[in-house]
C-alpha cells in the first residue's frame, strides 16, 4: 500500500489491483469445482469456502484501508469532515474520558472535542478497520456505516453473509463435515464475488464525489456556531 493516496487514480489503481486478484481466484476455484469428479470436487469446495470468506473479510478490510488511508491523504481539518469520520479520530479521546481517572487526560480530552475544529485532522488508521476475524453481517453493517456507505442495497445479503458463508467457514475451519454441492458453490462464490463488487463501486463513488467532506452549508453553520464568523 501506498503511503499516500492523496488522488482519485492513485486510490482507483490500488483498489483495483486489490479486488482483480481475489475474483481471478474465486473464479479459478468454482472452475476446479465444477470440472473434476464428484469425490475430487468435493475436497475442492471443503477448501474453497474458507478461501472465499478469506476473500470477503480480507477484501473489506484492505478496500477500507484503503479508503480511509485517501481521506486521511486530502489533509482537511476536523470541520470540512462528515461525523463518521471525526469518530475515528476522536477514539482515543473517548476511551481516554471513559477510563482514565487523571485529571490532566481527562482535560486534555475535553480540550479537544472544544478546539479540534480548526485543527488538521488526524485520523487513526493503526486497526481502524476491525473485522473481528468473524465478518458477520453484524460487523459488516458497522464498517459500512462507518465509511458512510448506504447499507440499503446489502440487506438482502445478510443472511446469505451469516448463514451460507460464515457458519459453513466455521464449519469446515473447526474440522466438521460439510456437504456442499457444486452448485450451491458456485452459487455462493458469484454472491461473494458480486458483494465484492458493490462494496468496491460504493467506495469508488464516495471517493469520486468527496463524500467524506462537510457539505459547504453545513461547514458555514459550524463556523457561524463556533462564533468565527458574524453575519449581519
Amino acid at each position: 500500500m501506498k503511503s499516500k493516496l492523496s488522488t482519485i487514480s492513485d486510490f482507483q489503481t490500488e483498489i483495483d489491483q486489490a479486488s482483480a486478484w481475489r475474483v481471478k481466484e474465486i473464479g479459478d476455484l468454482k472452475s476446479q469445482a465444477i470440472s473434476r469428479t464428484s469425490i475430487a470436487a468435493a475436497s475442492v469446495i471443503r477448501a474453497g469456502v474458507p478461501l472465499v470468506y478469506a476473500h470477503w473479510e480480507g477484501f473489506i478490510k484492505q478496500a477500507s484501508q484503503l479508503y480511509l488511508s485517501h481521506v486521511a491523504a486530502q489533509r482537511l481539518k476536523y470541520s470540512e469532515l462528515t461525523s463518521c469520520f471525526i469518530v475515528f479520530c476522536a477514539k482515543q479521546h473517548i476511551q481516554h474520558l471513559v477510563v482514565s481517572r487523571r485529571s490532566m487526560v481527562n482535560i486534555e480530552a475535553v480540550n479537544f472535542f472544544r478546539t479540534a475544529g480548526d485543527s488538521r485532522a488526524d485520523l487513526s488508521l493503526s486497526n481502524a478497520i476491525d473485522t473481528e476475524s468473524n465478518l458477520s453481517s453484524e460487523v459488516f453493517k458497522d464498517i459500512a456505516i462507518s465509511l458512510g456507505i448506504s447499507l440499503a442495497p446489502y440487506e438482502h445479503y445478510y443472511n446469505l453473509i451469516d448463514e451460507q458463508l460464515l457458519r459453513k467457514r466455521n464449519t469446515i475451519a473447526h474440522g466438521e463435515w460439510l456437504d456442499l454441492s457444486a452448485d450451491a458453490f458456485r452459487g455462493l462464490a458469484d454472491a461473494v464475488i458480486k458483494l465484492l463488487r458493490m462494496y468496491k463501486t460504493d467506495l469508488e463513488n464516495l471517493a469520486s464525489t468527496t463524500a467524506y467532506r462537510l457539505p459547504l452549508a453545513a461547514l458555514t453553520d459550524t463556523i457561524v456556531a463556533q462564533g468565527k464568523v458574524h453575519l449581519a
